[in-house]
């Protein structure tokens, strides 16, 4: 698996790979925060495939699909906590996410059903593949071996959520009407990315 994610965002496709700084601020000063933010990003990630089961109770696979990421989210919410009481710290509150915020935006408000649900797959998709990315980041750049090897399997775990949420997209529409979508998309978080900065108290 380790093969898988040599190179820094090509598998993920993302287009702005993340500033090296970051995960150096992370490992030397920003712990509590990173894990308090990701606990939450984590939630975040439980509720949004909750809400597409939701809105989409006729789609039968995307139902069944989705179900079992509901629970491995919440899990990981729940490890992540596990992570906080471990150092002594709390899980504080829940700060403004500016990333997932931008992403959001850029869901289609109109057109039809099944192009909103597509958007919505792929914004899935993006969430999942910058997680996996700052996942990598961390197993490789922090001194702390029990993180490092958390950090790894939630790498692991996050890639293969990318890719359930791509191949969800491109099953409800034309695979190639899909990967356009995808690819405006990726340009639109880069130019979030770089509008947002190094922000080291912060997993996106």
């Amino acid at each position: 698996m380790q093969e898988e994610f040599k190179g820094q965002g090509h598998m993920l496709h993302l287009k702005l790979p993340t500033d090296p700084r970051w995960v150096d601020m992370v490992a030397n000063n920003n712990i509590e925060d990173i894990l308090v933010d990701h606990a939450y990003c984590e939630q975040k990630a439980a509720s949004a495939s909750m809400s597409l089961i939701v809105n989409y109770p006729e789609l039968d696979e995307l139902v069944d699909t989705l179900t079992p990421i509901v629970a491995e989210e919440w899990e990981h919410f729940e490890r992540v906590l596990q992570q906080l009481r471990k150092r002594g710290m709390s899980l504080g509150r829940m700060r403004k996410d500016d990333y997932v915020n931008g992403i959001i935006k850029f869901v289609k408000k109109g057109g039809s059903r099944t192009d909103q649900l597509v958007d919505k797959l792929l914004v899935s998709a993006l969430i999942e593949a910058r997680s996996c990315e700052r996942f990598k980041l961390l197993w490789k750049g922090l001194d702390d071996e029990d993180l490092k090897a958390f950090y790894y399997e939630l790498m692991v775990s996050e890639a293969g959520h990318y890719v359930t949420f791509i191949d969800l997209a491109r099953k409800y529409q034309d695979r190639d009407k899909v990967d356009e979508r995808w690819q405006e998309i990726l340009k639109m978080e880069a130019e979030l990315m770089k509008s947002l900065g190094v922000r080291a108290d912060r997993m996106h």
